[in-house]
């Protein structure tokens, strides 16, 4: 069944940038949205950015548009969040999800698949 897995989280200082990359396996990457999400401690998860199956539709919450950029390589089967002008605020784990469709919304019930989750720290 298909799998996801998160990389690149870390400590970053306001400002700076990281990226983060999930790479599905599985089943055929091609056929599958994918979005991104994130959760503080203690707080419900919250969507971030989605992208669909082409590439060619992007969406992100509002909190991070401008900063935020989703993108996949179908090659390499795998969706990236480039994360600039970090904020402590964008501080939680951040998890991607897939589900079978050209696209999905919003909601977490929307998608099926889930990763294990990468923290990103982001410290004054």
């Amino acid at each position: 069944q298909v799998r996801l897995v998160e990389s690149g989280g870390g400590l970053a200082q306001a400002g700076n940038s990281l990226t983060l990359s999930c790479e599905m396996s599985g089943r055929t990457f091609s056929d599958y949205c994918v979005a991104w999400f994130r959760q503080r401690t203690g707080q419900a998860r919250e969507f971030v950015a989605r992208i669909s199956s082409t590439g060619l539709t992007t969406n992100y919450a509002g909190s991070v548009k401008g900063r935020f950029t989703i993108s996949r390589d179908d090659d390499e089967n795998t969706v990236s969040l480039q994360m600039n002008g970090l904020k402590p605020e964008d501080t939680a784990v951040y998890y991607c999800a897939a589900d079978y469709a050209t696209v999905r919304g919003e909601s977490i019930h929307e998608y099926t698949y889930w990763g294990q989750g990468a923290q990103v720290s982001v410290f004054t």
